[in-house]
């Protein structure tokens, strides 16, 4: 399957992204997540929601302004990010996982994913 990301732009300290991720092929019973990368440091976990629970874990650093979402019918995960951070900077990919459950400590790990997308940059100026 192949996952296309997009939404990401330039925006200003405290100001709102959406990002939405759709897939080629079925999320039904995936689980989709958001990881991030930015430059000079290891990708890191942001959100994700699961195939099988119908939950949805976040990262403590972004917990209460991003939220992750789902539509299984459109084969779409969406990230919503409110109240951006310099910090917040970086690329960011959506992945999909044939692991629909296990909480966050499987679903943070990147190796629990199968299928990534390309990518894309989010930048929060000062």
């Amino acid at each position: 399957v192949q996952l296309q990301a997009s939404g990401g732009g330039l925006v200003q300290t405290g100001g709102s992204l959406r990002l939405s991720c759709v897939a080629s092929g079925t999320i039904v019973a995936y689980s989709v997540a958001w990881f991030r990368q930015a430059p000079g440091k290891r990708r890191e976990f942001v959100a994700a929601t699961s195939g099988r629970e119908r939950k949805s874990y976040y990262t403590d650093v972004v917990k209460g302004r991003f939220t992750i979402s789902r539509d299984n019918d459109k084969n779409t995960v969406t990230l919503q990010m409110n109240s951006l951070k310099t910090e917040d900077t970086a690329v960011y990919y959506c992945a999909r996982s044939p692991y629909g459950s296990g909480g966050i400590s499987t679903l943070s790990e990147s190796g629990k994913y199968d299928d990534w997308g390309q990518g894309t940059q989010v930048t929060v100026s000062s």
